[in-house]
């Protein structure tokens, strides 16, 4: 089997692996965040991104929480406002 397509596989095992925990370690969180090393040290030192250090050394990030934060501030799409704004008029139409 070429060695690419073993480093694949392992890549794709880790990944699996990582999706059924609930705590992350920083190095994970990277990889589930795709943010970089040197940005989630920011965001953590900032106190941006919801983090815990229970021994004062090591960073763990609870997934819902992490998931809660990178999905802040969505915005709605076109298709959305557009059905707000149908359902505004429908109801509050003068007879």
């Amino acid at each position: 089997m070429d060695t690419i397509l073993i480093f694949d596989r392992l890549d794709r095992l880790e990944k699996l692996l990582t999706a059924h925990k609930e705590v992350l370690t920083f190095e994970e969180t990277c990889d589930y965040t795709g943010i970089s090393r040197s940005y989630l040290y920011k965001l953590t030192s900032s106190g941006t991104i919801p983090h815990s250090k229970p021994n004062g050394k090591m960073i763990f990030f609870e997934k819902r929480k992490l998931n809660n934060w990178l999905l802040q501030n969505s915005r709605k799409s076109k298709a959305e406002i557009e059905n707000e704004a149908l359902r505004h008029t429908l109801k509050n139409r003068r007879p």
